[in-house]
């Protein structure tokens, strides 16, 4: 049960950065189809961070969930909108795999 919990907070974790990543394309939600994708995104990634949590607990989903969609928003800002790869910046993002990884090992679930 608790790997499918943990593959299954893995897919809302990806989710939650595509929906993060949305809303670069809705210009505050006046585009009317990047709007309704980034909706079913979101609500993807929320059903699923729900149902991880039958197998995991709330402070580690919660903490993994916002960790994995940073770090697949600030993967995407470099690849799609040319944000900074500053050394520091990827070492910053280093440090947040290495606190999902930490969350995963250290989890009693």
């Amino acid at each position: 049960m608790q790997n499918t919990a943990w593959i299954t907070l893995f897919f809302a974790g990806i989710l939650e950065a595509g929906w993060a990543i949305g809303l670069k394309y809705t210009d505050g939600f006046t585009k009317v189809v990047p709007s309704v994708a980034t909706l079913i995104v979101m609500g993807g990634s929320i059903y699923l961070l729900s149902r991880s949590l039958t197998g995991l607990p709330l402070g580690t989903a919660y903490a993994v969930w916002t960790g994995i969609g940073a770090v697949g928003t600030v993967i995407a800002g470099i690849v799609l909108f040319g944000d900074s790869r500053s050394i520091a910046r990827l070492f910053c993002v280093f440090l947040i795999v290495a606190g999902i990884i930490g969350l995963k090992f250290c989890s009693d679930a």
